[in-house]
């Protein structure tokens, strides 16, 4: 739309030109929407997320692992020699720095592990009882379980080869979900072991590109409805006997040591799969996923296995190895999908609504005394009327405000009510925590 030179008010009455100015500058506005595939975390959201982590720490401390960390920007040949080709061809975040380096956003940790590990073999002790929970990125088709950007739990045992690590990282897998409030009839763990189809591979005399296909295959087997039909294009005339020997793995003797060490620990969830594969090629031995039971959630959760070999490629000797990991997306789905997510509460335990501006100093004062005592204290200078501003403290899910007029100020007294119950309670100031504690014990 055009106009000549003093037009406009001509066209536009002033009762709507403020409209036609605001149309003009919205169409330039920029979106409030988050990238796709990644979470913003408003306060109830990062409670949430908070309590994931911290319960997830916690059970790893408990079992006597120590917590680590790393940068999220990895050099791209990390992932290159050891991860699924899916993954790193078509999910990784990949970019040519200004020194004209690619680097990658990590996609999982345990090559980053791997590397730290590996770079101080000789200084550290082993073994090692390692934990993260680091925030990772993919680009992949976002859907229910699958973000974009995720944080995952990753728990590993780096030094010892016996089953008694394997049936330890699985017992700690399990733990969590207890941990969390679930019962075993909620979740299935499902074991399987490499070395079982390296051993019908090479009964088959099937070369290293075969075997690397029928693993990936098998790997999605239960995203393919025609399976069997895929599985023919790359076994041939040995299709049929694969699939028997494949059929007749569950009956391992390794695998049902390892179904028993875990019942003697307590762990009754446990059977043997012999489809569980994992889709990462540096898997070398037992491989595990834990499912969710529940018929509108029933997906993979968390998985894991033995990665003897992954040292190797950083030079070092071979460093035994077994871990797993569980994602905060999928992990936030089972607590929803049975009912165990918390009910939020705010940080903060007390909230001083301010009736004066002339009282703020007072009122900061009281904080003040209170933050000492460990009281977690907001003030609102607002100034607000009283029933506004406890009204916001209640949205907050503040459970004690404090009114702060100039009757309070004058005697001292304070009274505290607590917005649960609406119960009121006067006392002098210095009594205040005591009384919160009591109440929240």
């Amino acid at each position: 739309m055009h106009f000549k030179s003093g037009t406009l008010f001509k066209v536009f009455p002033s009762a709507i030109l403020p409209f036609f100015w605001y149309h003009c500058r919205m169409k330039n506005k920029l979106s409030t929407e988050s990238y796709k595939g990644v979470r913003d975390f408003y306060p109830r959201e990062q409670f949430i997320h908070t309590y994931m982590l911290n319960t997830l720490s916690g059970v790893c401390e408990s079992f006597g692992y120590e917590q680590y960390n790393a940068s999220i920007l990895e050099p791209s040949e990390l992932y290159k020699s050891k991860t699924s080709d899916e993954i790193v061809n078509d999910q990784t975040y990949t970019f040519t720095d200004r020194g004209n380096r690619e680097v990658t956003l990590r996609p999982e940790m345990t090559p980053t592990v791997a590397r730290m590990v590996a770079k101080k073999s000789r200084e550290l002790s082993f073994p090692l009882r390692w934990y993260s929970t680091p925030n990772c990125f993919r680009y992949e088709r976002t859907q229910r379980g699958r973000l974009r950007e995720f944080w995952q739990l990753n728990a590993d045992i780096f030094g010892v080869a016996t089953i008694d690590a394997d049936a330890e990282i699985i017992a700690l897998a399990h733990a969590l979900f207890l941990a969390f409030g679930a019962n075993e009839s909620d979740f299935e763990i499902r074991v399987n072991d490499r070395r079982v189809f390296e051993t019908i591979f090479d009964e088959l005399s099937f070369g290293d590109e075969e075997r690397k296909k029928i693993m990936h295959l098998m790997d999605r087997k239960a995203k393919i409805d025609n399976f069997e039909q895929e599985l023919s294009k790359i076994a041939g005339d040995k299709t049929e006997k694969l699939s028997s020997l494949l059929a007749s793995a569950a009956s391992n003797p390794m695998l049902e040591n390892l179904v028993e060490k875990l019942g003697a620990q307590g762990v009754k969830n446990v059977i043997i799969d012999t489809s569980i594969t994992r889709g990462f090629d540096y898997y070398t031995g037992m491989v595990f996923e834990i499912f969710d039971t529940a018929e509108e959630n029933n997906r993979s959760l968390a998985g894991g296995g033995r990665y003897d070999s992954l040292m190797e490629l950083f030079g070092t000797d071979t460093i035994p190895t077994v871990g797993f990991a569980l994602g905060d997306v999928t992990m936030e789905n089972f607590l929803e999908t049975h009912n165990l997510l918390p009910e939020y509460s705010s940080s903060t335990d007390l909230m001083l609504c301010v009736l004066d501006e002339s009282l703020s100093a007072y009122a900061t004062k009281i904080a003040q005394s209170l933050r000492i005592e460990d009281v977690n204290v907001a003030v609102n200078y607002s100034y607000k009327k009283p029933g506004d501003q406890i009204k916001s403290a209640d949205k907050k899910n503040i459970p004690f405000t404090i009114c702060i007029g100039e009757k309070e100020k004058e005697t001292g007294v304070l009274t505290i009510k607590n917005l649960k119950t609406g119960e009121e309670s006067s006392m002098p100031a210095n009594e205040i925590a005591d009384f919160i504690f009591a109440q929240t014990e």
